[in-house]
């Protein structure tokens, strides 16, 4: 008895300085990290996270349900099918010529489950950045940063357009590994502000492209300072609702009454996501109605070839917070998350692909997961 006492003491002990420790060297977000993972049996973010996190509504407005094909789940490739099974999907929607022509789903979800974006937020809030434009709250995104947010005031150097192509120079120390990284404090941490505040510029602007969530976080601060709304309002008033999105959206916070987690997190599902990539398509429109310029559009979907990548290449894959490929002969655009989330345009076919689940392929192909192409594949024989 008494050793068993020993030992509880010692373990209370041993956890109070690690907590202490833990507080001191500025990585208290390992507490929710490790409660919200290895406690609960995972090993990592998850696509059903909302549940763990504060979150903040995404309203809608009037639905406009999706049209359904005459030849709604007719067509299917075995071989390609297989290969769609093997990255533990939950959601796979193909829309052609405007109406859903392919639709599955796996295990619980359905047409009305919320799941994690992940990185796709990042597109987003490109388009948000976009609008604001539009509206005539940003002036340019030539123009420095410092402009409109004082915390960056020096330094000039920083434009809008170099975050918006990953390309600002800041050092956000970014792993998507390490649990004392800049990603894992922003997802598990209570407080992006003052976490991106300790990083700046340590390279030239402009120059050499860096995938790096920080940049995202900026640009969502912008987004907030100029039209004095938080994220998730600006996106229910300018997309969410005109798009006719069927169900409410969460975008996590970094604490109660906080900021959107910008960079990634937002929850909804294959058939609203689709949304997205109709704007895409259609150059801004929706119906009859302008969203987003088509200039921006335009813009946001040029990849950056002035750019370098980490080889010195150009960067012939990236735009405005977006992603494009050149495949089978067709310009593709698509949003991308780091478990597999895809929405695919592919204007030529008229064509939007939305996949959404737990992981995805580890070999890489032209700067791009190899799943993301049998996704394209299967979309291209409906």
């Amino acid at each position: 008895m008494k050793i068993a006492k020993k030992i509880l003491v010692g373990l209370v002990v041993l956890i109070a300085i690690a907590s202490l420790l833990a507080v001191i060297t500025g990585h208290s977000h390992l507490f929710k990290a490790v409660s919200t993972t290895y406690l609960i049996g995972k090993t990592g973010p998850g696509i059903d996270d909302y549940q763990y996190f504060e979150n903040r509504e995404v309203e809608i407005g009037t639905p406009q349900p999706w049209y359904i094909s005459k030849n709604y789940n007719q067509t299917t490739n075995d071989s390609l099918h297989q290969e769609i099974n093997k990255y533990n999907p939950a959601a796979f929607l193909v829309v052609k010529n405007d109406s859903i022509i392919y639709e599955e789903y796996w295990d619980k979800y359905n047409e009305h489950s919320t799941t994690n974006s992940f990185s796709m937020a990042k597109s987003f809030v490109g388009l948000l950045v976009g609008i604001a434009l539009d509206e005539g709250k940003i002036n340019s995104v030539t123009d420095p940063i410092g402009n409109y947010l004082p915390q960056y005031k020096d330094h000039p150097e920083v434009t809008i357009k170099d975050l918006l192509t990953m390309s600002s120079g800041i050092n956000f120390d970014e792993s998507y590994t390490s649990p004392f990284g800049h990603m894992a404090k922003a997802y598990y941490g209570t407080d992006i502000f003052e976490l991106n505040k300790k990083y700046t510029v340590t390279e030239t602007p402009g120059k050499e492209w860096k995938y790096l969530g920080g940049n995202t976080i900026i640009l969502s601060f912008l987004v907030e300072e100029v039209t004095g709304m938080t994220l998730s309002e600006y996106f229910s008033e300018k997309i969410w609702k005109p798009v006719g999105a069927e169900n409410p959206a969460l975008w996590t916070l970094d604490h109660e009454n906080g900021r959107e987690k910008a960079y990634c997190c937002f929850y909804s599902n294959v058939r609203d996501f689709a949304r997205i990539g109709k704007l895409y398509l259609n150059k801004g429109l929706w119906k009859n109605q302008r969203i987003i310029s088509e200039q921006y559009l335009n813009e946001s979907t040029n990849p950056a070839y002035y750019l370098k990548d980490k080889n010195g290449n150009p960067v012939d894959f990236y735009g405005y917070q977006v992603w494009t490929t050149y495949y089978k002969n067709t310009n593709i655009t698509f949003c991308r998350g780091i478990k597999g989330q895809y929405i695919i345009v592919i204007p030529e076919k008229n064509i939007i692909a939305v996949r959404l689940g737990h992981k995805r392929s580890k070999e890489f192909i032209n700067n791009n997961p190899a799943d993301l192409y049998t996704y394209i594949d299967f979309a291209l024989e409906q």
